[in-house]
């Protein structure tokens, strides 16, 4: 009999290299800790809520989701280009003119009237779009590396953009409101806001596992399955050991770390807070950033502005993105009164529909960053992750990607 490949994980990049694996008529199974797939890419419903195990979005650009998803499916709603930076109490929308040329008189008179930056971040933020575009975004995780901060300051920004729109934003997306990031991670996450979106499924972020599970012969995937020990050979569950051919651990990083050692994957965590509102505080489907560092919150979204599911009727869905947080009872007021500073009172009834508290939200990608490091190791092993490629949803779809491509070369060796 046949041993199956077992891929250890039920998360994004378990999910692509199982879908992969079977595409290529290779026989698998998936082993899952938890009650679900997907990993850290969730969607819970509560009281007639989505809510994302954290806030997060899709980037439209991401080259994994157009050839891994039938995007259409998806019902992608997207946030507009731009956001609103709150500062001292008032929102300036600050965009990309040159995919919202309807902002462009706001951007400006946010560089001059309300200081959130100066006239010389535009012309820094069009020679970064002309920079950035001109190379295969591959070739952007190939340059110089170093800390994101010094990579703004050498670009010209002045301090009060990148304090007020630049790390609220890309701090937010990467988890890390120092900006010691990767600076060639901060490239090609602005590469992809430059050529497509930010975007969700209109029945929340859990979309996007379902559809790679729904590819998945019935049976393939095992959950509540937590996997104790791993070798080249064998996967050991609590009913017993799994003979496989080929062995693939594709949990997030600090469990492969558990489970095979090696280089240990540091994590960011984040906190995220979602409160139910009769009215919208805002009525763009803009995200909305912490031009003042003024509270626990680096950006808030209305995720029923961008897709009406997300909230019953007549409701509406505000969430409060913390990174480098873990939520209490006093983060959540602390949340709170931040948002009372920006739209007053009302915040005050809004309701607390639940919060999340993520230890590891992403793999840490401080400098160097070592992108797309191998799959199989000299054990026989092969594993995969965004811990692997890059910090991303398309770094995870990339990596389960290319590992299920060199476990087929293995066997067929």
């Amino acid at each position: 009999m046949t041993r199956p490949v077992v891929v250890v994980g039920a998360g994004l990049a378990g999910l692509a290299c199982a879908v992969e694996l079977h595409r290529s008529g290779i026989e698998a199974i998936v082993v899952e800790a938890s009650d679900g797939v997907g990993g850290r890419v969730r969607t819970d419903q509560v009281d007639g809520f989505l809510l994302d195990r954290g806030f997060q979005v899709m980037l439209t650009a991401y080259p994994e989701l157009h050839r891994q998803f039938d995007v259409d499916a998806l019902d992608l709603r997207a946030f507009d280009p731009g956001a609103v930076v709150m500062r001292g109490g008032r929102p300036t929308v600050v965009a990309d003119p040159f995919r919202a040329p309807r902002d462009l008189v706001s951007t400006v008179a946010a560089g001059t009237v309300r200081r959130i930056g100066t006239p010389a971040d535009l012309i820094a933020l069009a020679r970064l779009r002309f920079r950035l575009r001109s190379p295969h975004p591959a070739r952007l995780l190939m340059g110089s590396d170093r800390p994101t901060a010094d990579h703004l300051n050498d670009l010209g920004f002045s301090a009060g953009f990148i304090e007020a729109f630049l790390r609220p934003l890309v701090g937010g997306i990467q988890l890390d409101p120092t900006l010691t990031t990767s600076s060639r991670m901060f490239d090609v996450i602005m590469r992809m806001l430059l050529d497509g979106d930010a975007a969700v499924p209109a029945a929340g972020m859990g979309a996007i596992p379902a559809q790679l599970a729904s590819r998945l012969p019935e049976g393939m995937i095992h959950l509540g399955a937590p996997v104790r020990s791993v070798s080249k050979e064998a996967v050991r569950v609590d009913s017993g050991e799994v003979k496989a051919s080929r062995v693939v651990v594709a949990t997030e990083g600090p469990e492969a770390n558990r489970l095979i050692g090696g280089r240990e994957v540091g994590s960011r965590r984040v906190g995220c807070v979602y409160f139910a509102a009769d009215e919208a505080p805002v009525d763009r489907r803009l995200i909305v950033l912490a031009g003042d560092a003024d509270g626990p919150a680096l950006n808030v979204a209305v995720m029923s502005n961008v897709a009406p599911r997300y909230a019953p009727p007549g409701r509406h869905l505000v969430a409060a993105a913390l990174p480098g947080v873990t939520v209490s009872s006093e983060t959540v007021e602390a949340t709170r009164s931040q948002l009372r500073g920006w739209w007053g009172p009302r915040v005050d009834s809004w309701e607390v529909v639940s919060t999340y508290s993520i230890t590891h939200g992403q793999p840490d990608q401080s400098t160097p960053l070592h992108p797309r490091r191998p799959v199989r190791r000299e054990d026989g092993i092969f594993v995969c992750g965004d811990h692997r490629d890059t910090g991303s949803i398309q770094g995870a779809l990339h990596s389960g990607r290319r590992c299920a491509e060199a476990v087929a070369s293995d066997l067929a060796a």
